[in-house]
């Protein structure tokens, strides 16, 4: 089994700051990227942020600048910075973390269960 547990979403004013957290566990090899989604109701899921094992992150145009995704690597779990809140950032935010669950396995994507984050005065 592997779980993604999400922890932080709220409702903040406009301009606020939220930290989103979400924690893997159960029995899995290794984890490779994870990330940050988020769907507004009638919208297609999009992504927010991710972060591999190793190289570069990537963000949405619309959250540069504003957004900080990173990872501790040891306790497996990843964060979302959001600073300079806007309502149009109101979605329900889904960690996503593509993982291993033996050596010689191909990696799968494994979603959390969402968070809701609210923007407005």
């Amino acid at each position: 089994q592997v779980q993604l547990v999400e922890s932080g979403g709220g409702l903040v004013q406009p301009g606020g700051s939220l930290r989103l957290s979400c924690a893997a566990s159960g029995n899995y090899f290794s984890i490779n990227a994870m990330g940050w989604y988020r769907q507004a109701p009638g919208q297609q899921r999009e992504l927010v942020a991710v972060i591999p094992s190793g190289g570069s992150t990537n963000y949405a145009d619309s959250v540069k600048g504003r957004f900080t995704i990173s990872r501790d690597s040891a306790k497996d779990t990843v964060y979302l910075q959001m600073n300079s809140l806007k309502p149009e950032d109101t979605a329900v935010y889904y960690c996503n973390a593509r993982i291993k669950r033996g050596v010689w396995n191909n990696p799968n994507d494994y979603w959390g269960q969402g968070t809701q984050v609210t923007v407005s005065s």
